[in-house]
């Protein structure tokens, strides 16, 4: 696999063993250069317990140190962090089906100052698939198995909720991401995406349903991302190492970074479950022409232990390569260079590319 094409040297990575396994993790604004916070979703399976952990990580020398702790009521299914009045925004969801949001003064991250909760059943029959928070903080998107979306919006003591859709079952989501403050994309079954409209009620304004051959067509798009300068482009990962991209001006001609289309397959660094997928913005395209029409450098995460980048038109760079799954990932938005991961063997990895 072609590293040396995107990085001059090969990355340094940290490998912190943990006590308990990570189901996500993400950064949070950073304080300083030199001392920065991770926020993670742990579950102890000895005792059946989940928590939201803060962690602060210093590079010299490289450690982790925990910082303040919440309990959750049930297992994390997801975990997204943002900021709201300039303070830092958690929000997960749970298998239960509650959502908590959880704000932090990043200048003191020794404890999580508030906590605002829409406990279960209220939003979502069962497990809540995919949470997403607007950039602003002030309004989240909840997606389930049950077939429904949610809206809940960050008053100053409760959380608001709005149905938006329900398909009473008939309809399945697996992911959900923000493109604007009105318009979301979501995922599922099949390889299926949804886009929704806020200013269009009533369903999705476009829908697109994978149809790259019968045997790849019950797959699942897991994860959604989408570029805030490019936000008609959806990028999405799934089942059997599938990444493509779905651009809203040709909706029924998605572009495949990975995977199997009508027979043919593209070169891919893992065949299973991508798990999580993000626009890099630290791979610099190496792509001239019209810009505006390509795909850009996009990182994955994957079951067999895959953390690689994808540009259009190149072959993937593995940054990182595990004996275990890797579960999640971000890159941090303010040093892009860092990506942080939780590695199924209950570890906690930090990339620093050079």
């Amino acid at each position: 696999m072609a590293i040396g094409t995107a990085l001059s040297e090969p990355p340094k990575i940290h490998i912190f063993p943990q006590s308990r396994y990570i189901d996500s993790v993400r950064w949070l604004p950073p304080i300083s250069a030199l001392d920065r916070l991770a926020v993670v979703a742990v579950f102890d399976s000895d005792s059946g317990t989940s928590s939201i952990e803060t962690l602060s990580f210093t590079q010299n020398p490289e450690n982790l140190t925990p910082q303040s702790q919440w309990d959750s009521p049930s297992r994390v299914s997801s975990l997204t962090t943002s900021q709201f009045n300039r303070k830092s925004l958690v929000a997960a969801a749970t298998f239960a089906g509650s959502i908590h949001v959880l704000l932090i003064d990043a200048m003191e991250p020794s404890s999580f100052e508030s906590e605002l909760s829409v406990p279960e059943k209220a939003l979502h029959e069962g497990s809540i698939s995919c949470v997403d928070v607007m950039d602003s903080g002030v309004e989240c998107v909840t997606v389930g198995e049950d077939g429904r979306v949610n809206l809940v919006s960050l008053g100053e003591s409760e959380l608001s909720c709005r149905r938006i859709y329900d398909s009473s079952g008939l309809v399945s989501f697996d992911s959900v991401k923000w493109a604007s403050p009105s318009e979301f994309a979501t995922g599922g079954y099949g390889f299926s995406l949804q886009w929704w409209d806020q200013r269009k009620p009533g369903g999705a304004v476009s829908q697109f349903k994978g149809d790259w051959g019968q045997r790849k067509s019950s797959g699942i798009v897991h994860s959604i991302d989408i570029h805030p300068s490019r936000k008609h482009t959806c990028l999405a990962g799934g089942s059997s190492g599938t990444v493509f991209a779905w651009d809203l001006r040709w909706p029924q001609q998605p572009l495949l970074l990975s995977g199997v289309r009508s027979g043919e397959a593209t070169y891919s660094p893992c065949e299973s479950e991508v798990w999580e997928v993000q626009y890099d913005p630290y791979v610099k395209t190496s792509n001239v022409g019209n810009v505006s029409s390509r795909i850009l450098p996009t990182m994955i995460c994957s079951e067999d232990g895959i953390l690689a980048v994808f540009e259009q038109g190149e072959e993937p760079i593995e940054v990182l390569a595990e004996p275990c799954a890797i579960n999640s990932f971000d890159i941090d938005r303010q040093y892009p260079s860092d990506v942080i991961c939780s590695l199924e063997w209950e570890s906690i990895a930090i990339v620093t590319r050079p």
